[in-house]
């Protein structure tokens, strides 16, 4: 019976975790706005994904197929995030890098689907990019799978 009443206490807690608003889950960034810029800085779309960790559809940004050289940066901040030398065409409709440039990114487990993914986010600003797999290319076997609504493309 004792151990019953544990692991509906244990259930109890971790579904009252989950429900936890999200900035009482964020840390300090470096960049940090209030609800109301965000808000007034980026469209509904841009919004969702970013600061609601929402994912755009797939095959509608045209970063997925841009492989000009360049460097994508961070809507939120400007931070460099990727270089176009590590872009890849996954097939999933969604810009892929294999890489990350230095210092440029946060990850956390996603807990939202049955199973745990690696989120990835501009480690600057918080903004959600998306999520990095283990099935990318070599060198590293990653595939940073991002929402082109969160980056800005600048040519070199």
């Amino acid at each position: 019976m004792q151990r019953r009443h544990f692991i509906s206490a244990a259930g109890a807690a971790a579904l009252a975790a989950m429900a936890l608003p999200r900035a009482t889950l964020a840390k300090e960034f470096e960049v940090s706005r209030t609800d109301a810029e965000w808000r007034a800085m980026l469209t509904p779309a841009q919004y969702k994904v970013m600061r609601q960790e929402g994912t755009e559809r797939a095959g509608s940004s045209p970063l997925d197929k841009n492989y000009e050289k360049g460097t994508y940066h961070c809507r939120g901040c400007d931070l460099k995030l990727y270089s176009s030398r590590h872009k890849y065409d996954s097939g999933t409709g969604w810009p892929s890098f294999y890489k990350s440039l230095p210092k440029a990114i946060g990850t956390k487990p996603d807990r939202k689907l049955l199973r745990v993914r690696t989120e990835c986010h501009c480690r600057r600003c918080g903004s959600h990019l998306g999520h990095i797999f283990d099935d990318g290319p070599r060198p590293t076997g990653k595939r940073h799978c991002l929402n082109g609504v969160s980056l800005v493309f600048k040519p070199k």
